[in-house]
């Protein structure tokens, strides 16, 4: 018999994503309270999925006996000291992207888990898409082991009204803009296929919405293993689309998921240089094992970490060399020069990547 892990949900702005993801796997997971500090919202997220308690204080949920996770949504600025709280606690804990908001803060969360019960469990969901499944499987099996070039768009469309919450498109709270809190999932993407990144050079700007934080971003990106990527970002596109494309030596692969915030979901398109490979990569497709996808993909995956030792599927590693790319991205934007990584203890952006001047270059049109 599955084993239900115990949650409450902190949060409830992409929080609520996250209980309707539970409500679908509903044998592994019991959501047992939700938090908000807007106590309406607390109360309606409650009544509208059934669960018994909701309340504004997350000290109340570290004082039951009655959890085994807490999973934070909480705006990006109170991350750390939440996910310390719990650890302290002696629970899982499930955060939201970004992770923290600096190179510094993720080594002091690497700290806590060394000496935690509980484990961290960063969200990457994007990563758990039969599309992209199927790419990791053809990797396993030997394809694409030489990478050549990478494109990545992450083309969506923010208007006014997104930034009418409060803490978004601020530094001190949202802590970057398109980015972080947009391409950062694409990104994960690109490392997560390709490896680790070598060197970055960005061009960026503030040219959507009258904000602090950049909305439109043009980066070069070298990886280790020799190939290239560019990176398109813009939250000011009439039609939303996110569209991966990997050339490697013997295939080339293209995400085509109509789905924006989806981009791992099928099809994706596998075309092989010859028709001997094409064949080749049908018969190495054909015990292919479609999963749950999204944020009940990952979910399936780390329940089965904590009930079963299964791998942490997206791990406090990954999600530092996340937020040391971002690091290098707003350096190389701010400096204009190209930046190489790893990002070293004495580098003037380890422990905020915060623009100097406050943000990049603006030209904001209106109408």
């Amino acid at each position: 018999m599955t084993r239900k892990l115990r949650v409450a949900v902190v949060g409830l702005g992409v929080g609520k994503g996250h209980l309707e993801s539970y409500a679908k796997i509903p044998d592994h997971f019991e959501v047992k309270a939700v938090c908000d500090l807007d106590a309406a919202k607390a109360k309606a997220a409650a009544e509208q999925f059934g669960i018994a308690r909701h309340t504004t204080q997350l000290s109340e949920l570290l004082a039951s006996n009655e959890l085994d996770i807490i999973d934070i949504c909480t705006p990006p600025n109170t991350h750390r000291a939440l996910i310390e709280q719990v650890l302290a606690a002696g629970l899982h804990v499930i955060c939201e992207k970004p992770l923290v908001g600096s190179l510094t803060d993720a080594d002091a969360i690497a700290a806590a888990q060394k000496s935690a019960k509980g484990t961290l469990f960063p969200i990457f969901q994007y990563r758990f898409g039969n599309g992209l499944q199927r790419l990791k499987h053809l990797q396993a099996k030997g394809f694409a082991s030489k990478a050549l070039v990478t494109t990545m768009e992450t083309h969506w469309r923010r208007d006014a009204d997104y930034y009418a919450i409060q803490w978004r498109g601020k530094w001190a709270t949202e802590m970057g803009g398109c980015c972080l809190t947009h391409a950062s999932h694409s990104h994960d993407i690109l490392s997560y296929v390709l490896g680790p990144v070598k060197n970055v050079y960005a061009r960026l700007a503030t040219r959507v919405n009258d904000v602090e934080v950049e909305d439109c971003a043009a980066i070069a990106v070298e990886m280790e293993n020799g190939s290239v990527a560019t990176l398109s970002v813009t939250l000011g596109a009439a039609e939303e689309m996110s569209r991966l494309r990997f050339v490697f030596s013997d295939l080339t692969v293209e995400s085509a998921s109509p789905e924006p915030y989806r981009p791992g979901k099928e099809p994706w398109h596998f075309k092989g240089k010859t028709p001997e490979i094409d064949a080749a990569i049908q018969s190495a497709l054909a015990d292919f094992e479609p999963t749950l996808e999204s944020f009940e993909g990952q979910f399936i995956r780390l329940h089965a970490t904590i009930t079963g030792g299964a791998p942490i599927p997206v791990t406090l590693a990954d999600a530092r060399a996340s937020l040391e790319l971002i690091t290098a991205i707003y350096h190389s934007g701010e400096t204009g020069v190209a930046v190489t990584l790893p990002i070293p203890k004495d580098h003037p952006k380890y422990s905020s990547w915060v623009p100097a001047k406050g943000g990049f270059p603006k030209a904001i049109h209106h109408g």
